[in-house]
């Protein structure tokens, strides 16, 4: 059984004439005919009666043509799905993103866009470190990362868009005589006790912040760690340290805690998108143009001093 046997089928259902059906499908009706008997071979019932002045449907036939539609509708859906797939329109995308992405303006206004404009495809986010993301995009676990340029080489098969620069804030107890500053050098911050991401947290902060402290002259003193920026920042609150975060936090607001910018030009961060280079998904390539989209949109936005001066571009891919 073929599905124009089924639309055949229907066609003669629907016209009560061979005639008519063959001349509503462009065949003639001697083919019609042979190709209906056929189908009642096949399904083993009679669906149709006929005489040479009428056709009627039997109580079969009534039956079978209900299914008929149906089938004949479910071809068609499963065509324009795999349409929409190809236009990067329907599926599924599994996006990965950091502890800090979901306080920057661009990670709410990428998500909001994409659904708008894609309400077919189903978004699966899963928050991770950057190195934990980037295995599994290797894995094929997910299609799309936000990450943070991690410390160690990135593979070669992992392709980045760089789609924006942030500066890196102290966050300080309140108490601290370092809160009466408008900016702090990393410098000042030699002897103070730090609230860190544990080392194998896999987050790309950790290592930068060892960087700029060595760069300054001395190797930071860790006296906590804590797995989750809320936590961190709430230990600074409590007086156990101070911290460097990407500057998305500050929109987190806890009593007993100031974020102040650093002097040091180096402070700074990326927001990437990666995802692997062999992936020529339609809907991977619809969210990273609408993700270099939504940078451009905020960048017009933006203070000129915060623009970041790559944002958009496509780097190793």
């Amino acid at each position: 059984m073929e599905l124009r046997h089924l639309r055949y089928f229907v066609a003669v259902a629907e016209e009560l004439s061979f005639t008519r059906a063959a001349e509503r499908l462009h065949i003639g009706q001697p083919p019609l005919s042979q190709q209906i008997q056929a189908l009642e071979a096949e399904v083993g019932a009679r669906l149709l009666e006929r005489s040479k002045r009428w056709v009627r449907l039997t109580e079969a036939g009534k039956l079978f043509l209900a299914d008929a539609r149906r089938v004949l509708a479910l071809s068609e859906q499963a065509v324009l799905t795999a349409q929409r797939a190809e236009r990067g329109e329907a599926g599924e995308l599994r996006i990965g993103f950091t502890f800090s992405t979901p306080f920057t303006p661009l990670f709410a206004r990428v998500i909001n866009l994409y659904r708008q404009r894609f309400p077919q495809v189903t978004l699966t986010l899963r928050e991770l470190a950057t190195l934990h993301q980037i295995d599994a995009i290797e894995a094929h676990e997910l299609d799309l990362g936000f990450i943070r340029p991690p410390e160690v080489p990135i593979a070669e098969g992992i392709g980045i868009t760089e789609l924006r620069h942030d500066p890196l804030l102290l966050v300080l107890p309140a108490s601290s005589p370092l809160a009466r500053k408008k900016r702090v050098a990393i410098s000042e911050l030699q002897g103070l006790p730090f609230v860190m991401y544990p080392k194998n947290a896999g987050t790309g902060i950790y290592p930068q912040i060892f960087r700029l402290c060595r760069a300054a002259g001395f190797v930071p003193k860790i006296g906590m760690e804590a797995g989750e920026a809320s936590t961190i920042i709430g230990l600074v609150a409590a007086g156990c340290g101070v911290s460097v975060l990407p500057d998305s936090f500050n929109r987190m607001h806890m009593e007993g805690v100031v974020y102040r910018p650093l002097a040091d030009p180096a402070a700074t961060t990326e927001l990437w998108l990666a995802q692997r280079r062999t992936d020529s998904s339609p809907l991977v390539a619809a969210f990273i143009a609408l993700a270099r989209e939504a940078v451009s949109e905020l960048d017009e936005m933006d203070e000129p001093s915060r623009a970041p001066k790559k944002a958009g571009r496509t780097d190793r891919t």
